[in-house]
């Protein structure tokens, strides 16, 4: 049933260790994927929304670990199993990863092999999960590439990564992420090397797949026109913790933290005009290293107070929604609204 969560996150934590130091890339991350539905994360670059989409799929680098939470895969037919107990390269973990969660790296460049062909990449992503001829799947890739719009697919599907385009290897990338209908679908920024009307084509598809078979979709992006277009739910994330969730409708229409007021108020918005007063968020992110000891957001905030230099605030959800705010002093920060 659409709605339904398909993967849970709890309180996830995910550090990186060097040369002795910690950053605490995710610290205390929960929410919902739903069956059917549009997970949008949006935040600064360095916010942490990569790290979490890479600790679902259990492919994270050597010198990082999940330390604390869990993150639940709600299945058809085993009942709930804890990704975050499986191996990163136990069988178990292989036999989920690209068929039933599937991804959709940022840098093709680095997700595709450069010694194999793309045809056989996407071809050998079918053959291990749904055990067709060789010709089915090769088939099945032709009919994939013909979907991403990439032209004279039958030529394209012999060549290697480095005769593609920037542009082609993405939605290389793209078809071979959606090669087996996944159940979840993890977007790490899809669309950044393509030009508009290939995006558009794109964000077609996987609307399209959430409709026709109910896919979990987690949208990273910094886009917030395409967040207005795909989201259902949106995340907001600053140094690696949740500050703001709800519906599309609530965070955008409604945002109540200081942070994600600040990162709307930094964008153009397309009809308003050539006298938009864009401000950019002042100061820069802290050192991941040298964190502040309350909320992280608190060296940039106009409306920072002495309980967020002492603490990160707790979660509150708003009476009646599921828009939750995680700030000392948010109806401070909305009071011109006249709330």
């Amino acid at each position: 049933m659409a709605g339904e969560s398909v993967i849970s996150v709890r309180h996830l934590k995910t550090y990186f260790y060097t040369e002795k130091r910690c950053n605490k890339a995710v610290n205390d991350v929960s929410f919902e994927i739903r069956k059917g539905k549009c997970l949008c994360v949006v935040g600064e670059s360095g916010c942490g929304k990569s790290v979490t989409a890479s600790s679902i799929m259990q492919l994270l680098p050597r010198l990082s670990r999940i330390e604390e939470g869990e993150i639940i895969y709600h299945t058809h037919d085993k009942g709930d199993v804890v990704l975050s107990d499986l191996g990163k390269n136990s069988k178990e973990m292989r036999a989920y990863r690209g068929k039933n969660i599937a991804m959709i790296f940022q840098d093709p460049m680095t997700a595709l092999n450069p010694v194999f062909k793309v045809g056989n990449q996407i071809a050998e992503n079918i053959r291990q999960h749904d055990k067709c001829s060789k010709a089915e799947a090769r088939k099945r890739t032709l009919e994939l590439l013909k979907q991403m719009g990439i032209p004279e697919p039958e030529r394209r599907i012999d060549q290697y990564p480095h005769e593609y385009s920037g542009g082609m290897r993405q939605r290389a990338m793209i078809a071979l992420a959606m090669s087996c209908s996944p159940d979840v679908l993890l977007a790490d920024e899809p669309t950044t090397a393509l030009d508009v009307t290939i995006q558009a084509q794109i964000f077609e598809l996987m609307t399209k797949l959430k409709e026709e078979n109910d896919t979990a979709i987690l949208l990273i992006t910094h886009d917030m026109g395409v967040v207005c277009e795909m989201a259902d739910d949106v995340l907001v994330m600053y140094m690696g913790n949740v500050v703001e969730s709800g519906t599309a409708r609530e965070v955008l229409k409604n945002p109540k933290h200081p942070y994600t007021r600040a990162l709307l108020a930094s964008i153009l918005v397309l009809g308003k005009g050539k006298d938009q007063n864009i401000q950019p968020i002042r100061g820069m992110t802290p050192n991941p290293y040298n964190r502040p000891p309350g909320c992280q957001f608190e060296p940039r905030c106009d409306f920072a107070c002495e309980a967020c230099r002492e603490r990160m605030p707790d979660e509150e959800v708003i009476e009646g929604t599921t828009h939750m705010i995680r700030c000392c002093n948010w109806r401070e920060a909305c009071k011109n609204d006249g709330e």
